[in-house]
């Protein structure tokens, strides 16, 4: 394992053979790092952490320290990070805390870029994306392929549903909708479907027109959102992707931004 001599790796820790520990690294107790992941310099893991395999961390990211929640009071909880994820520069994720279940989840093959912040217990599904300096609160859910946008806080407990798209500078306080386009230059509303973004992970013309049929009877017609439901509902079998627009609507705690 190629480890710099200025690089401190605490006994209690398991690393895979294959990694590499840059630089003025420290990885913690508790931590468990698989295989062909790279510390490249100035990088911090706290543990109890469960990494997979081929994770990069870049310079000055600190990953698996006590939360950032005034009640903590030093419980054993830890985060668990999947493979192929890429940590930018300057990035915070929190453990989690024993009151939200403990651990903070990060999923596989996502980008999460210079100076983002996930605070304790929150989950980030597979192939999300946090744009430089995005800064989710603690509980918060981010759904697979998700983009959160540059310099974009996001409210406790929100959840950002899959495939949504948020543009930058965007304050997010209610639930965004799966497959949207939200926006602070349009007054923090839905103001559409993520067509092209659909259209690059290969979603068919038919999936993409259910869809934005649904968002045409949620978001542009005189229904609220009670009688949308019921109407789309009510025209048959709607699709997997419209019946999770559906639930998601169904289930939000906080409201959905519309």
């Amino acid at each position: 394992m190629p480890i710099h001599p200025t690089a401190i790796i605490d006994p209690g820790a398991r690393v895979a053979s294959s990694c590499s520990v840059g630089p003025y690294s420290f990885v913690g107790a508790g931590v468990e790092l698989g295989e062909n992941c790279r510390l490249i310099s100035h990088v911090v893991i706290h543990g109890p952490a469960r990494i997979g395999a081929n994770n990069s961390f870049f310079p000055f990211c600190a990953i698996g320290l006590e939360p950032q929640d005034t009640s903590f009071r030093c419980e054993e909880t830890a985060i668990a990070i999947g493979d192929g994820n890429v940590i930018r520069e300057g990035v915070t994720l929190s453990r989690g805390t024993s009151k939200g279940g403990g651990t903070t989840l990060i999923g596989n093959h996502t980008f999460i870029m210079a100076y983002s912040h996930v605070g304790h217990d929150s989950v980030i599904g597979d192939h999300a994306m946090l744009v430089n300096g995005a800064t989710l609160a603690g509980h918060v859910t981010v759904e697979e392929w998700a983009v959160v946008g540059a310099l974009c806080p996001v409210h406790q407990f929100v959840r950002i549903g899959a495939h949504a798209y948020i543009g930058g500078g965007t304050t997010i306080t209610q639930d965004v909708l799966p497959f949207a386009l939200v926006s602070a230059a349009r007054n923090n509303r839905t103001y559409g479907m993520n067509k092209v973004g659909l259209e690059r992970r290969g979603f068919s013309r038919e999936r993409i027109r259910k869809i934005h049929h649904a968002y045409h009877v949620l978001l542009s017609s005189k229904l609220n959102t009670s009688q949308a439901l019921e109407k789309l509902r009510g025209e048959g079998d709607p699709g997997e992707d419209v019946e999770l627009l559906l639930r998601f609507i169904e289930s939000s705690q906080r409201g959905v931004i519309k």
